[in-house]
């Protein structure tokens, strides 16, 4: 098994900073519990395990590596679920990682660009100006006076995410065989996504057509800037982008100070997921506090800055219809039509009873609604959901699951700003709009010239398809009629085996009465 080195160095880890104390599920594991134990015996007496529970979390993260510190990442935007000590503490995993001193950045851009930094750059900044968990980057300014930023990988980074990858994929077989309703999970097909998202931000060209896309998507919009990509000195493992200044979203005494308008500032960040989502179908799923900044020139109306575009996703049309219709039905609390589409859509089996299913997401949906809308977290319900539809055998799906994380941060980032934030409120009028547009005459007639070329190219060929569909009709027809004469065939054939076992049934009985017989009378 190549990656127990790196499990054993999990397990370590865990050890040494007492994690094993943080879970209530180790801690009614007594066999585990002894282990994990016996392995924090050589840092018994380290100031490590004097530490606060919040900040020994965060410094295991920080050690493991990538995977865990984006894990981490995740949860500081989650101050509604979290105690506030861990969210604060998990905070620093945003852009403060401990940066990398060797290669130095000036030896990475010379030998990335096979040329002196100084053909390129006026000035590079040694220091790092932040750090994260697969990258760092350095201020530099162009020739021209132009302020950038320089984005490099951190050495070895790709093997240690290679490792990572196969501890998840050897646990999710784990899950697989020994947890009930392991397999409905889907664990591996989930890990197998989150391998090729994570294995994409090794390629920071992938991650500079995401950028240049999204800044596409978003020319001259008030929602949102995305910094322009100078192609000319970007590469594979280096990546050059524009300066840009903000406010870190997170800094929220700053932006007070600055008079932004929190209440639309969580808002904005509401409609800019739902446009990505709905709209452009290609969506930033990497929308950490980190990752996003605030210019606030103008503080009524703030608009956002995004960087970072490595991680994205995107849906098909059928995915973006049935969330949509999905999440309409739940805003609107019409259960019946959130059953009947789980089942339209493939999401649980088809031969689910619809009555039962409704009563069972009113049933866990109603005490919640209870609550006044805005004291509602959006992500809680959709666990309570999945909960619920996993009762019905509902598998989860890989290609929602970047969404799925995508709006907890977005809920997490909006209550963070404005705690009075109310996400139905702000969604659901985007949504009615986007679905009533969908019914406009305009938009059916938009969707039908795009659709017409490729009708017009396939025109020339269309009698050759009738012709082949009728011969492939008639030749479905000839197998058809090869196999019921086969079929015919075969139970004559049982018919006549089964007469003849009948008639030599028969003559063994009538043998064997007439030799009892002879053997009566012949007494």
């Amino acid at each position: 098994m190549s990656h127990l080195p790196r499990l054993i160095r999990i397990i370590s880890v865990a050890a040494k900073y007492r994690l094993h104390h943080l879970s209530p599920l180790t801690a009614k594991s007594i066999p585990l519990r002894l282990v994990m134990g016996l392995l924090a015996l050589p840092w018994a007496f380290s100031s490590v395990r004097k530490l606060p529970a919040p900040v020994r979390l965060r410094s295991a993260l920080e050690e493991l590596g990538p995977i865990y510190i984006k894990f981490g990442q995740l949860l500081s935007t989650r101050r509604d679920f979290l105690p506030y000590e861990v969210s604060e503490a998990l905070q620093s995993l945003q852009d403060k990682v401990p940066g990398f001193k060797e290669p130095g950045i000036l030896q990475v851009i010379e030998q990335t660009l096979e040329s002196p930094w100084q053909s390129h750059f006026a000035s590079v900044e040694t220091d790092a100006l932040a750090s994260a968990s697969i990258a760092q980057v350095h201020a530099a300014t162009l020739p021209d006076g132009t302020a950038v930023v320089i984005k490099v990988l951190r050495p070895g980074i790709g093997e240690i995410i290679r490792q990572d990858i196969a501890v998840l994929k050897w646990i999710a077989r784990l899950v697989e065989r020994y947890v009930p309703d392991g397999r409905r999970l889907r664990p591996r097909e989930v890990i197998d996504d989150y391998e090729h998202v994570i294995l994409n931000e090794l390629n920071l060209t992938a991650e500079g057509a995401n950028t240049t896309l999204l800044k596409r998507n978003f020319e001259n919009s008030p929602l949102l800037y995305v910094p322009r990509v100078y192609w000319d000195i970007s590469r594979d493992n280096m990546l050059v982008t524009e300066r840009i200044h903000g406010i870190p979203v997170s800094n929220i005494d700053t932006l007070r100070e600055r008079g932004v308008d929190l209440k639309k500032l969580a808002e904005t960040g509401v409609e800019i997921f739902f446009t990505q989502v709905f709209e452009h179908s290609f969506f930033h799923a990497d929308m950490h506090p980190g990752n996003i900044f605030v210019d606030a020139d103008n503080p009524l109306n703030p608009r956002y800055i995004a960087i970072d575009c490595a991680i994205i996703g995107s849906l098909s049309r059928d995915d973006q219809q049935y969330l949509a219709r999905n999440l309409l039905a739940i805003f609107k609390r019409d259960y019946r039509k959130v059953a009947e589409l789980h089942v339209e859509c493939g999401w649980v089996p088809k031969n689910t009873k619809v009555v039962e299913f409704e009563a069972a997401m009113r049933t866990v949906c109603e005490p919640i609604f209870e609550k006044p809308l805005k004291d509602i977290s959006f992500g809680y319900l959709l666990v309570q959901l999945f909960r619920t539809a996993g009762r019905f055998n509902m598998e989860v799906q890989p290609s929602l699951v970047l969404l799925q994380k995508t709006l907890l941060n977005v809920e997490g980032l909006g209550r963070q700003l404005y705690p009075e934030l109310d996400l139905w409120q702000t969604a659901l009028p985007f949504l009615e709009r986007w679905n009533r547009k969908r019914m406009q005459p305009s938009w059916l007639w938009k969707q039908l010239k795009q659709n017409v070329p490729d009708w017009v190219e396939q025109a020339p060929h269309l009698p050759q398809l009738v012709l082949d569909s009728l011969n492939q009709h008639k030749q479905v027809e000839a197998l058809n009629n090869t196999l019921s004469h086969v079929l015919t065939e075969q139970r004559a054939r049982e018919e006549r085996q089964r007469r003849s076992e009948r008639r030599a049934m028969f003559a063994i009985i009538v043998m064997a009465s007439a030799l009892l017989a002879a053997l009566y009378f012949g007494r």
